[in-house]
């Protein structure tokens, strides 16, 4: 990997990460690299300027912070294809980082990936588009809006807990009507995250599957669905008019859907590209040790039983 053009976005409102940031700007700018630098956070967004402002192509997202860091990354860089170096530094779970122990001699580091000394593990995203009237109109009424963990559907009211009345179809076939507090699309990424919550399955990251997770819904006959990645869920919501149902994307408001409307979920033309510094990067360890699995705290060596 060449690095000619870094692109570093830290935490906002985390001095270490800010500190941090600095720190690698320094290093890489001795190695004659050209650093765009800024926070990024809910209020926060640095990547357009990022994209807008850069010279030359930009061969690497360097994303100090935690998993929330990660995805707003993912979100705004995966359709340029930049690969995203992600390091938990002032986060908290950190499912999609790289443990900041990996990260401490950060100019091995950049000899690493000078020298292509890394892997690369590519993620699959969703793309949410709006659509107004019937099947017929093929127009969207929105940008497509892009997720690493999940779509999420649900009604929103500063007054009042709602219960939202939502219809899903599958490849254009009506599959159910949920009633509850909403509908998550997920992705395997995301199958880990809000859609564990929620009572869905656990996909591993390597596959291509989109999930349909209904959350707290009043059928206990609803459940979760797997489908395959090729798949368009259409979700409509029906009913009251007063309404205002959002589309959410990991966690952050899209647009607001009304009836009449309809959401289409598919799995995004793009992939999200993460750098692995780990030499022992093992899926199963990471759910182990995030989720408090048994296996994160009785330690034996499965080779050597009696």
């Amino acid at each position: 990997m060449q690095l000619k053009q870094v692109i570093i976005a830290h935490k906002a409102g985390d001095s270490n990460s800010k500190r941090m940031a600095e720190q690698c700007a320094r290093q890489l700018e001795k190695r004659n690299c050209q650093v765009l630098m800024g926070p990024s956070g809910a209020k926060d967004n640095p990547y357009p300027v990022f994209l807008a402002s850069s010279t030359q192509r930009i061969d690497l997202a360097l994303v100090l912070g935690g998993d929330g860091t990660a995805l707003a990354a993912a979100r705004n860089l995966a359709a340029d294809g930049i690969p995203i170096l992600s390091v938990n530094v002032g986060g908290h779970l950190g499912f999609l980082t790289e443990p900041f122990e990996e990260f401490q001699d950060t100019e091995r580091v950049w000899d690493r990936l000078e020298e292509d000394r890394y892997a690369v593990e590519r993620r699959m995203m969703l793309q949410a588009s709006v659509f107004e009237g019937d099947r017929t109109n093929r127009d969207p009424v929105s940008d497509p809006f892009l997720a690493l963990n999940e779509m999420c559907v649900k009604p929103a009211s500063p007054d009042r807990m709602l219960t939202s009345i939502l219809e899903m179809e599958i490849d254009g076939e009506v599959v159910d009507q949920y009633q509850g507090d909403g509908l998550l699309v997920a992705t395997p990424t995301g199958s880990t995250c809000y859609t564990v919550s929620a009572g869905g399955p656990i996909v591993h990251s390597g596959m291509e599957a989109i999930v349909v997770t209904p959350i707290c819904p009043l059928s206990l006959s609803s459940r979760s669905i797997v489908l395959p990645p090729g798949s368009v869920v259409s979700i409509w919501p029906l009913g009251d008019y007063e309404l205002n149902t959002k589309l959410w994307m990991d966690g952050v408001m899209a647009t607001a859907i009304w009836p009449g409307q309809r959401v289409d979920v598919r799995m995004a033309d793009c992939q999200a590209k993460f750098i692995i510094l780990r030499e022992n990067y093992s899926y199963y360890q990471t759910l182990r040790e995030k989720l408090q699995w048994a296996g994160a705290r009785i330690h034996y060596d499965n080779n050597h039983r009696h």
